[in-house]
């Protein structure tokens, strides 16, 4: 099958892009193509459709010249809903593929009943968790801390206030043991979520070889965000042997595996609402995951593989 990926940047490591260079490596290992001089089989769109596949505008619909359409697929993580902005006009292009595509691709539960509560149903659509690229995660060396640890903890995202930094740290304060070193990756543009700590190291951005390395050395990955719809870097750390430590709103518990923490929030019921305001978490409410997932990226590439046959067929 040759695919189209639409609204993917291989060069860059955001979660989205990241996974988007996972999924060419394993598709391509079954034998698919993504040759963009050749008419492709299917188009699968990262959130929202952004590009032409091929010659003429493909649609979900049949060409007026009476060609056969590129099947078009949309994978979702998560849309808008903060009412602080115009969430309706920042969706309209998502929806707009939504209504359009022959299949969509959610990331997790919460994605799907986020969108369904918003969108309404589609009638074709599966649910695929995102993978660790296990080769490249067995390969990667342990990263070597230039102090002595008992136990290293860690954290890495796109800092942004709903990310919850400061109770990641909060976290760690309380829980970790007087020699434990905890590393916080990624930039933390917000000078409120920088607290200095002899025993809290910031790295700022870094590549994916050398967050690899931290998260072999790690012995925990603490991701008490919110709204998350399926974060790479919490599969990556467990992947690489972490014990992962989320809040219970948003996707992550569904990818954080059996027996991982999981710090109990009020339910949401995908309403909207602020996404920036602070909401402190309570450390008493915490539970073990019962949850389990399969987070090889090889099967993760299969199920990809396997939609977007059937929905071909099904056509």
């Amino acid at each position: 099958m040759n695919i189209f990926l639409d609204n993917v940047n291989l060069d860059s490591q955001t979660g989205p892009n990241h996974f988007g260079k996972k999924l060419v490596k394993y598709l391509l290992k079954q034998g698919h193509t993504f040759d963009q001089h050749k008419t492709p089989d299917a188009q699968i769109s990262f959130i929202e459709r952004t590009h032409r596949s091929g010659p003429v505008w493909h649609t979900a619909r049949r060409l007026d010249d009476g060609a056969a359409p590129i099947p078009l697929i949309q994978r979702l993580d998560g849309i808008y809903f903060d009412p602080t902005n115009d969430y309706k006009l920042q969706n309209e292009n998502i929806f707009k593929t939504y209504e359009a595509a022959d299949g969509i691709i959610f990331q997790s539960e919460f994605s799907k009943n986020l969108v369904f509560k918003h969108f309404g149903e589609h009638k074709n659509y599966t649910i695929i968790h995102n993978g660790a690229d296990l080769e490249l995660i067995n390969s990667a060396e342990p990263f070597a801390a230039d102090r002595e640890y008992d136990s290293l903890w860690c954290c890495a995202s796109h800092w942004r206030p709903f990310k919850r930094l400061e109770e990641n740290i909060r976290y760690f304060l309380e829980f970790s043991s007087a020699n434990d070193l905890l590393i916080v990756c990624g930039s933390a543009r917000y000078p409120a979520n920088v607290f200095k700590h002899e025993r809290i190291v910031y790295t700022g951005d870094v590549d994916v070889p050398t967050l690899l390395s931290i998260f072999k050395a790690a012995d925990y990955f603490v991701h008490l965000g919110r709204y998350d719809n399926c974060p790479n870097v919490v599969i990556d750390a467990r992947a690489a042997g972490c014990e992962i430590i989320c809040a219970s709103v948003g996707s992550t518990r569904e990818v954080a595996g059996e027996g991982a923490t999981v710090v109990l929030e009020e339910q949401w019921e995908y309403s909207p609402e602020p996404v920036n305001k602070h909401r402190p978490l309570d450390f008493t409410k915490i539970i073990k995951n019962e949850q389990d997932s399969d987070i090889d990226m090889s099967r993760v590439a299969e199920k990809y593989s396997d939609f977007l046959t059937n929905t071909i067929k099904g056509l």
